[in-house]
Parts: C-alpha cells; structure tokens; sequence
C-alpha cells in the first residue's frame, strides 16, 4: 500500500501547498478561529508605511556584554553589564563576515571563511541499541531509537570536559517525503511518523576545529534520549487533574502520552528546557458525533475533526471516542535534559494555546518571566512571571525549588496601542493585562481552570490585540528589550485592516530571484516587534513598542530596517525565529521567504550605529525552513534544516532535494557553522 498523503489544498504567503498541509493543517485557508471582535493590531492606527523608508537615523548606544564560555552561557542576563565593545575579535558577534547572497541552491550556503558540518540527521542512532538507518526497512521501534524528522528548536547545555547536551525538538513529518511509495501499509506509516515526532537529547562534544562540533558515539554516552508520541508526560499546576484532562486511559488527568508538533523553544535560567507544542489540532480524527459541550473550545483552536489518520492506529485521536484528549496537548512543556530518568512536565500554568515557543529572562527582584506567541493569524502574545525568585545557588535543593516555579505566577496578554501621532514612526505603548495567577481568574465568568484550558477564549473577553502571527519572542539578554517575530499576513490590508502597529496592505514580493518585484497584497514579508518594558523589568505591566525591522527587499518602499541605510542591508522576509548572541545582536531565522530566494539566517545590532544593519549569515537548501538559531561561545551557529525539498509535488522518488546529500533523499538535521 502506498503511505496516506494527507489533501494538499490553498496556499498562503510563499510557502509550499504541501508545507502548508503537513504542518498546519492548511490554517490560512480556514476562517480566522479568533471572532471576538477585538482590535487588530492593525486597527491601531491606519498609517502608511512608506515614508518610514526615508528615515535614515540611527539609534545610540552600543552593545557591550561579550559573551563567556559555554558554561557561563546566561538564560537571562541582567542587561547593560558589558564591557562596551561590538564583540570578541574574531567572534561571530563581531558581524564581520561578507553577506551571503540570496539563492536557490540546495545546500546549507556561509559566507566566505566559514565552513558547516551536519551534526545529526534524521535517522542517526540516539539511543543505545538503535540500528543503523534504512529508509526501506523502517520500524517504529527504530525510529523511536534514532533522530526524529523535521527538526526546529536548537540548544545546548553544557557538560564537563568539552561535552554538551544538544536538545532539538521534531515539529511534524511529510508521509509524501519519507516513505518509498508501496514499500510500507498505511498503519505502519503511521506508527512511524508517530515515533518521529517528539523530542531528541543528543549528546556531542568540539570537534578539531575551533566551533565545530560532532555527536558522541551514542555507546559513549549516558544522557541522550528520545520523547515521542508514546512517551509519558506530566501535566502540573492548577488545571492538571481537571474533569476536562481527564481520559479513558488517564482517569487522574495527570499523565498524558506524547507531545505533538513541537515548534520554537528556549532554555530556563536554571537549566531545563521549554518546548511549545503548536499546532495540536491536526492530529484529531472523528469516527462519529462529537460532543457539542466542546464546540466552542474545538472552533477556537481550529480543531475541525479532520486529522492525519492516526485514530486508526490509536483511539486517543478519535474525538467521537476521546473528546477530552485535545485539551492534552497545546501547552509548555518543560524537559530536564541533564536527567534522562525524569518525566517531563506540561506546565498548564503557561496556558494552552498553539505555542510557537518559550523564551526566559529574569525580573528586577530574581523571578523567572516567560515570553510566548501565539501562531495563527489574529492570536496574540503572552507571558508568565513567576510567583517565587529563582534560586541561584548549586546543589539539589536549589534545583528542586527552581523545578516547582512554572505552576505557580501570573499569566498575562498584551494590548498595544499607537501614540496617535502623525510623525512617520510607528510606535505606542502597551499593556500586560493580567488573566489568571494560580489560586485566581481575573477573567469574568472564567475559573482559573478554564482561563488555562481555554487561554484563547480567556484573551477575547480581555480585549487583547489581535497580531500576525506572532511567532519567536525573546528577550535581549544585553539591553533587556523584547522582540517578538511576526511573520505575516496576506490577509492585511483585506479581513486585516492596517494599524500602526501593522501597516501593510500591500508588500512588494518576486516570483524569482531573477523577477522584479511586484505589488502583492497583504503583509508577506513580516516585522520584528521591539518591546521596552517599563523599567526595563520583566514584571513590569506596562510597555512601549515599535517597529524595528518592516522586512521585505530593500528596494521596496515599505521597508525599514531600525532607521540603518537601505542600500546596505539584506533582504529579508518572513521572520520566524529569534536569538542573541553575547554582545546583544539580534539572529533571525526565516520561514516562507517572499523574495524568490531560500530561507536563511540573518544578524542584526540592535543598538549603536549599524542599529537595524540585517546581514545575512546563511541560507538553507531548496524547500527548507531555517529553524533554531542558536549562538554558542561566539564562535559556533547552529541551525536546524527543516523539510529541505517540501515543494508542490515532490515524492521521495522525485525529490527536488537530497540535502544533506548523503542519501538520494533528503534528511531534515542540524548544522553548525564556524570560522574555519
């Protein structure tokens, strides 16, 4: 039998029609989930953008924290602490490499003095026992042993002796990609693509040169791990053991197998780390009626009964027989990558929804806060600040209390605003408006419980805004702003009015490289958000932002780039990930790119006179989506290749990618680049 392709439909933005069904269920072609009525960011203010191409001011100050060793690699730094130089001489953060051109090659591109080595692909051995890969006799009980597919978060925690733990997360798996046709009956397909998803710990160590880094034999090693969709979960804090988490097979709602399409992720300041499970709701199934106390809660995170057909195989994603199993999935999960025996927890305190990710700092008085986007069009972005002060010093005592701080604290949206003036600057204040702390809703008609269950119904009735796709949103571990990657909406300027906050109505995009470009409605091209909190204290309930970067082609007159000279800067579209390196630049990883060339990797400073300079650092091959980033010691960047070869009609018999070609079919893995 052949594997069970899932229907490829529309298309939105400048992604592949088959990317669009296999990780999110083709979202942009159905109705907006969110039909509360609340403001669109771009109702904030109805200004044109074009005259922002004109400014040409830089801002001040210069980034000034150089980063340590990898051992000293801080979760959260308290910013403005630096020494006041642009970066290590010879370090990557020094942002003095050539530009990598934009093109359509299928390979992983650097620039000039660089060199990259994969450090792991889909399928290598994880965990001891593990056979060698072989895409024609594959199993589930393999997979489960070996690297997962499609590859997103990045990072690594240091180890003794040179060694690191690297933990990557595995979004989602294309059937039409990874299957020879005939070779294998639908059920199979099924159970493998299951053991495929979930989470890797992999531990590595430096390789010969300086930067580089390789996988430790996997007999040498007692840390890596594989999560899948049979691993045990637990789900912590106020809503676990609630009547809706409760299953046939969990009676308790406490214990949940599996985690589902783990997208961004980030790391604590004391060393676990976050995984957001984003699109959940197209994995759920109907064999018959579904229960209609549930419909409001299903419409609003896009759960339509039409799933990948794993309730053939397993009843949990039959919602006829399971209602309660979606509300299972959609949260942060938190992993202790240093201890392979532990259970990873789903911190329902973090509130459900369809997370891109996690990202941490620290407030003024030592309490963790926690930044998170929302991904769909018209959803909003969110945080958490936590109830108690991170302990800082060794030993288990420490870590014990440091484990318990995500169940308890405050969740709170954001409401932006513009500041009504007519001076070709799209900025405004802001608003934390808080939801729910652990023991009290602040959401009228709303329990506690419900305010984490249904973290999206909770944000209508608030009046937050409604965003782009806000997807990454890290806070810069330098100067203390947040950024937050909002990577478009074609639908701006149509069912998206524009605002100050979201100016687009029209983009300019090509078809090619070689094309010109060309007006294209809606926002395909996205924007960085930069957030100040007031105070610059991460529990602060006050902001104020602006747009720091209105991607697109330089040339296009709708672009700005932090107010840095167009002529000198990068093309860049469809922001999706976030990251810093040590002396506070901003690298930002993009997904759908708009402008006729691959996705790739981009540095920006985010202060002094090159404030706003996008330079890019690599591009990804043909199809793929550039995911992590990660910065480590200033000297190695790491990416993930995802779905390299996802074009409309590419099988594995007809790839239009081999990447990494070691095989004659691509394998989705993680690379790391360093000066060599």
């Amino acid at each position: 039998m052949t594997p069970r392709l899932l229907p490829v439909l529309g298309q939105r933005g400048s992604r592949s029609r088959m990317t669009c069904q296999y990780r999110c269920g083709n979202a942009c072609d159905h109705p907006e989930p969110n039909l509360s009525g609340n403001t669109h960011i771009q109702d904030v203010l109805a200004e044109a953008v074009a005259r922002r191409s004109v400014l040409k001011a830089g801002g001040a100050g210069a980034a000034t924290l150089v980063l340590g060793g990898l051992a000293d690699r801080p979760a959260a730094a308290a910013p403005g602490t630096g020494a006041g130089r642009p970066g290590v001489p010879g370090g990557i953060g020094a942002l003095d490499f050539s530009p990598v051109a934009p093109n359509t090659r299928d390979n992983v591109t650097v620039p000039a003095g660089f060199r990259h080595d994969v450090v792991v692909r889909w399928g290598d051995p994880v965990v001891k026992g593990a056979p060698a890969f072989d895409v024609h006799a594959q199993t589930a009980e393999n997979q489960a042993l070996q690297f997962g597919y499609n590859c997103d978060y990045v990072d690594v925690l240091p180890l003794p002796g040179g060694r690191a733990l690297l933990v990557v997360n595995h979004e989602y798996t294309d059937e039409q990609l990874m299957f020879p046709a005939g070779e294998y009956d639908d059920a199979t397909v099924v159970q493998i693509a299951m053991q495929a998803h979930g989470i890797s710990v992999v531990e590595i160590e430096r390789g010969r040169t300086d930067g580089s880094w390789r996988q430790v034999p996997v007999a040498r090693t007692r840390h890596n791990r594989r999560l899948t969709v049979t691993s045990e979960f637990e789900l912590t804090g106020p809503a676990a053991g609630a009547d809706r988490l409760r299953t046939s097979g969990d009676p308790t709602g406490r214990r949940v197998l599996g985690t589902l399409n783990n997208c961004a992720g980030g790391a604590t300041p004391w060393g676990t780390t976050m995984h957001g499970e984003e699109n959940f709701q197209g994995y759920f199934d109907r064999s018959g009626s579904v229960d209609s106390r549930y419909a409001e809660s299903y419409a609003r995170y896009g759960i339509s009964s039409s799933g990948r057909g794993w309730s053939e195989v397993d009843p949990r994603f039959d919602l006829s027989q399971e209602p309660h199993e979606p509300f299972r999935h959609g949260w942060i999960v938190e992993l202790d990558p240093y201890d392979p025996g532990s259970t990873p927890k789903k911190r329902t305190m973090l509130g459900r929804m369809k997370h891109e990710g996690a990202n941490s700092g620290l407030t003024a008085d030592g309490r963790a806060v926690i930044y998170m986007g929302d991904d769909e069009r018209g959803d909003y972005v969110y945080k958490f600040v936590s109830r108690d002060r991170v302990d800082q010093g060794p030993g288990p005592r420490a870590r014990a209390h440091n484990l318990t701080l995500l169940d308890h604290g405050t969740l709170y949206v954001a409401k932006f605003a513009g500041d009504g003036l007519d001076d070709g600057v799209y900025d405004g204040p802001g608003t934390w408006i808080p939801l729910t702390i652990d023991t009290e809703s602040f959401v009228q008609g709303m329990s506690v419980v419900d305010v984490l269950v249904d973290t999206r119904l909770a944000a209508d009735r608030v009046g937050a805004t409604r965003m782009d796709r806000p997807e990454d949103i890290e806070r810069n571990p330098v100067t203390g702003k947040v950024y937050c990657a909002l990577t478009n909406n074609s639908q701006r300027g149509s069912t998206y009015p524009v605002d100050e906050a979201n100016p687009l109505a029209t983009s300019m995009t090509r078809s090619s490289l070689s094309a010109p470009l060309r007006p294209s409605s809606g926002n395909r091209n996205g924007y960085v958000l930069e957030l100040t909190e007031t105070g610059n204290d991460g529990a602060a309930e006050s902001f104020g932002w602006n747009l720091f970067l209105v991607c697109g082609d330089p040339e296009a007159p709708e672009t700005y780039f932090g107010g840095f000279d167009k002529d000198q800067v990068s093309p860049i579209s469809c922001p999706d990930n976030v990251a810093f390196d040590g002396v506070g630049n901003l690298w930002i990883s993009t997904d759908g790119n708009a402008l006729g060339s691959n996705d790739g990797l981009f540095a920006v400073p985010t202060q002094g006179p090159e404030r706003g300079k996008v330079t890019q650092f690599l591009t990804v091959p043909i199809g793929a989506e550039t995911c992590g980033p990660l910065i480590v010691e200033d000297k190695t960047v790491f990416v993930a290749v995802q779905h390299p070869g996802e074009t409309d009609g590419a099988t594995f018999e007809n790839p239009t990618s081999t990447w990494p070609h070691t095989d004659d079919f691509a394998r989705p893995g993680v690379v790391a680049a360093y000066r060599g």
